[in-house]
């Protein structure tokens, strides 16, 4: 069975674009100008990320790992790959995960990587661009861009504002700015010595068997969102119901959240 067909948006250059023509495929090389549009599919990040960035047997550092779930797909399809969070508190879940491997998980901020100079094939900000500081944002891409070798590539998926599972956490959390800014970082990424290769549209699912399964999950991303969740409860709930579609489950619902993927390239001498 044929993939579905995915968005490519690519951004406004000067010249022509190559993109590649088997239905479904990601692969693209963009040298200009193009613009392609077709429904978004839904499927997974690491689907996406498997399709344009092939990450078998690269150094990889997932910046802002959380759980280390990403950290643990890309190493069961053959990738080196390391987690990164700003804390041990932050990390405790994932190395719960991997007791026999403590050196999988490492503490530091994404403005200061604990990496050396020209030492990792891929970075990986998945859902995290947006979690650092406005100012600092890209202070982080260059420092992508310092650790990577010279063919290196920067992978940044951010979640757009729009999608039922947008319109849900935005009672609790509205990340209109912080999401903005991190799309404006992305537009000016030749400021960190980066270029887009590849911009790419998918959207996502997620499953919440109840109000507090989807209340545990906003408190694993960010503990402060506690109090106000308790101060909107019943609205949360009421949307909970309303925007969300019927699981597997009794109760249970489903919610899309559309994403978009920029996969960088280093710019300039030595790229």
């Amino acid at each position: 069975m044929e993939d579905p067909p995915f968005r490519f948006t690519l951004p406004p250059m000067r010249g022509s674009a190559r993109v590649s023509p088997e239905r479904g495929s990601l692969a693209a090389q963009v040298t200009g100008v193009s613009l392609w549009r077709v429904p978004r599919e839904i499927t997974s990040d690491i689907a996406v990320l498997e399709r344009l960035v092939a990450p078998v047997g690269k150094d990889i550092l997932d910046v802002g790992c959380g759980k280390g779930v990403l950290v643990r797909e890309l190493c069961a399809r053959g990738a080196r790959a390391r987690g990164l969070e700003i804390s041990e508190d932050q990390l405790a879940a994932a190395r719960d995960q991997n007791p026999d491997d403590p050196d999988r998980y490492l503490v530091g901020r994404a403005e200061q990587l604990p990496a050396p100079d020209a030492s990792l094939d891929l970075v990986v900000f998945m859902r995290a661009l947006h979690h650092i500081a406005i100012d600092q944002m890209t202070a982080a891409l260059s420092e992508a861009r310092r650790v990577l070798r010279a063919d290196g590539t920067v992978y940044v998926a951010e979640p757009l504002p729009e999608g039922s599972f947008f319109e849900l956490t935005c009672l609790v959390e509205d990340e209109r700015g912080v999401r903005r800014a991190a799309q404006a970082a992305l537009d000016d990424a030749h400021q960190a010595g980066l270029r887009r290769r590849t911009t790419l549209e998918y959207a996502v699912q997620g499953r919440y068997r109840d109000v507090a399964a989807f209340r545990a999950h906003l408190l694993s991303v960010d503990p402060d969102r506690a109090r106000i969740f308790a101060e909107r409860s019943s609205e949360v709930a009421a949307a909970f119901a309303r925007l969300g579609s019927p699981g597997a489950a009794p109760g249970e619902r489903r919610f899309t959240q559309p994403m978009r993927v920029d996969v960088l390239q280093p710019d300039g001498p030595g790229a």
